[in-house]
């Protein structure tokens, strides 16, 4: 099955398209219609759906999905769509590639919380999940771009989302972006971390990692 990326230019003045822009969870399940077949319980895996709210004055959807979308699902009006095929980008990543690369993530890692071992396994609780910012949160991109088969090459620039939370956020799902270029060192890697996105948070438009050239 070819992994497809959607374009959708949101229609401002449609106004479920206005409310999911104030609400990531919203806007979650407006995007799931895109899915012919979604099945199983973990549907939006299964369908290998990521997406990301790009920034600029006009809004801007990319979304991306396992199988060709069915754009028939959006409702009437809530925009337009371009849609194409991901295969001649997946199938021409090489090793020394240089990319470019965009992607919208979830940097959180479990800190301790001081709670006693457990009394019968003596091991500590994993901790308490938290948003990483800052230079945490470079070092967390630097990781997870490095198993995901790219070494960063340039300045990595980082933008908190200037979209709205959701109305009732997670506490560790806080949106940053990161901006770079890199060389692809494992490209079979790479296809898998973009076909399967990064970190936490692919519900709330978080992990959708996309390239172009250097």
């Amino acid at each position: 099955m070819p992994t497809t990326l959607t374009r959708i230019v949101v229609n401002r003045s449609h106004r479920l398209a206005r409310s999911d822009l104030a609400n990531r969870p919203g806007m979650h399940k407006t995007l799931m219609r895109l899915l012919a077949h979604p099945a199983g319980p973990t549907p939006r895996k299964n369908g290998g759906l990521l997406f990301r709210l790009e920034p600029g004055l006009d809004p801007v959807l990319l979304v991306q999905t396992a199988d060709a979308p069915d754009v028939t699902g959006l409702p009437s009006g809530y925009g337009t769509t371009d849609t194409r095929d991901l295969t001649p980008v997946l199938t021409a990543l090489t090793p020394g590639l240089p990319v470019r690369y965009r992607i919208t993530a979830a940097p959180t890692a479990y800190r301790p919380t001081g709670a006693p071992p457990d009394p019968v396994t003596g091991r500590r609780p994993r901790g308490k999940i938290t948003a990483l910012q800052g230079q945490d949160a470079q070092a967390w991109w630097h990781r997870k771009a490095t198993i995901a088969g790219l070494y960063l090459t340039g300045p990595t620039e980082t933008l908190r989302s200037p979209f709205p939370s959701p109305e009732r956020p997670a506490p560790f799902y806080k949106l940053t972006q990161f901006d770079g270029t890199a060389t692809i060192t494992d490209p079979n890697l790479l296809v898998t971390a973009l076909r399967e996105g990064i970190g936490k948070g692919k519900s709330y438009g978080a992990g959708l990692l996309t390239l172009a050239p250097a």
